[in-house]
């Protein structure tokens, strides 16, 4: 996939899809066929500090990191995004979730993995 700026952190996506996280301040999601589908900065109209770590939920939802910004938002398939971590994060960098709903959120200045319990209710 050509034509990234600064790639950092990537994640599977359903469908055989990816996102990418890039060092400009923006998320982009891929399809199977390596075909841009969206930036996460344009869908959403949300502006990132320094987007870092990348993962997808169950349900399809993404989920970043943003070091600058020392904050963890959800990007659903349909909806606004959603801010499930906004305080207690000194630099967060890598992130995965798992299927029971846990948020596991690498935090590089605190030398540590938080783990947080969310769930997102449909609108």
């Amino acid at each position: 996939v050509p034509n990234l700026q600064g790639p950092r952190y990537i994640s599977p996506a359903p469908n055989g899809g990816f996102v990418v996280s890039e060092e400009c301040g923006d998320v982009k999601v891929f399809t199977s066929s390596r075909k841009l589908l969206c930036s996460l900065s344009s869908k959403y109209g949300h502006r990132f500090g320094n987007p870092a770590g990348v993962c997808v939920d169950v349900n399809g939802s993404i989920l970043v990191a943003d070091e600058q910004r020392r904050t963890v938002h959800l990007f659903p398939e349909h909806g606004a995004p959603v801010c499930l971590v906004s305080a207690g994060l000194r630099r967060p960098n890598g992130v995965a979730c798992s299927s029971f709903g846990h948020l596991f959120v690498a935090d590089t200045g605190e030398n540590c993995v938080k783990v947080f319990k969310y769930c997102v209710r449909p609108p």
